[in-house]
């Protein structure tokens, strides 16, 4: 597929410059609680109970499985530690039925057992995440219990389907960019008419697709940037990408046209050579619905002083709806300064259409 290059200029005008929002607050409204699950009601090591009081407001002690699953269910507690050294049988059901119900069962449990082999095999066949052989010391203890919620916070946060970083990744590697001072390009990429495509083939078919997009994300991003690249899933088709400031027109560029290369393949041969179908609209309509495409907002911080990752977000969704204004897949990348707001330059085309450097 021939690719022409092209590089056309937009002006964005805004009636106001550009206000950033005030700093999140970041008080905590929900009380965080840790749930101790002995049936026996026996006294547990205390290095555990002081584990758990520091990772949560409140540690509730339970014995019985409905109060355990009724407390988890209102409100998920960050950890569970179930006791099993005297009755194994009713802790491993416990442990079991918290970890089937889809809502608890990303709910971190840790089970203390006995110091057999066959007691801690059949805890973790119970769906525990760490086991505890009774005895153990206090310092493997609390380091085993400290790995076990680095896992599960990072499993928690990575995308499902791409296995890429979440939103709260996301921020955390903008604010640490914005901390360090570094020149950096935050783009938002978001594909066009997906949901039409959705509708027309099928819900697996449409992840096929999230995952194509994630891959050329990853490689384009990871082979010119290396591990100065960043890229995170949102959710959807809903993807973001930070890449240093020098890179963000060549990423961009390579980025447009892999995907421009690649998507027509996922549609019929029929719909592949009409280069659009016909799909209904919200009121049962038909309309005639091109191919997909990707539009990617582009902010950095060269024209901008940003103090929070929210603001650099609130930017990156504004470009991000400009340029699905725009026809074809584009990236349109900010122009405006804090105190001139004109300006957005939208391109198009090969990695050759502009150069890096050109880009000022």
């Amino acid at each position: 597929m021939a690719q022409t290059p092209v590089a056309s200029r937009f002006d964005f005008n805004s009636r106001e410059p550009y206000l950033a929002p005030p700093p999140r607050q970041r008080q905590r409204v929900v009380k965080i609680s840790a749930i101790l699950f002995a049936p026996d009601d026996a006294a547990p090591p205390t290095a555990l109970t002081e584990w758990l009081a520091r990772h949560a407001d409140a540690v509730l002690r339970v014995r019985e499985i409905d109060e355990l699953m009724a407390i988890s269910l209102r409100g998920r507690p960050r950890v569970v530690a179930f006791d099993a050294r005297s009755d194994r049988t009713a802790v491993e059901s416990a442990c079991a039925r918290l970890k089937r119900d889809s809502y608890t069962g990303v709910v971190p449990a840790v089970i203390l057992t006995s110091d057999t082999d066959d007691a801690f095999a059949s805890a973790f066949d119970a769906g525990a995440d760490e086991v505890l052989r009774a005895g153990v010391g206090d310092a493997e203890l609390i380091t085993r219990l400290d790995a076990m919620l680095r896992r599960s916070d990072r499993d928690l946060v990575v995308h499902p389907s791409t296995r890429l970083p979440g939103a709260v990744e996301i921020e955390a590697e903008v604010a640490r960019r914005l901390e360090s001072g570094a020149r950096f390009a935050m783009c938002y990429a978001d594909l066009d008419h997906f949901k039409e495509f959705n509708d027309r083939y099928s819900y697996y078919d449409g992840d096929r697709v999230i995952r194509i997009l994630a891959k050329i994300l990853h490689d384009v991003v990871k082979g010119l940037c290396g591990e100065e690249g960043f890229v995170g899933h949102i959710g959807g088709d809903d993807f973001i990408f930070v890449v240093p400031t020098q890179s963000v027109g060549e990423a961009c560029a390579e980025i447009v046209n892999v995907f421009d290369l690649l998507i027509p393949y996922q549609y019929s041969e029929q719909d592949r050579r009409a280069g659009y179908f016909f799909g209904k609209d919200r009121r049962g309509q038909l309309h005639r619905v091109p191919l997909m495409t990707v539009s990617i907002g582009v902010v950095t911080n060269e024209r901008r002083h940003f103090t929070h990752a929210a603001q650099v977000s609130e930017l990156a969704t504004e470009m991000k709806s400009y340029a699905k204004t725009l026809p074809g897949s584009v990236y349109s990348i900010d122009r405006r300064t804090d105190s001139q707001p004109g300006g957005v330059t939208r391109i198009s085309g090969s990695p050759k259409a502009v150069r890096a450097g050109d880009l000022s």
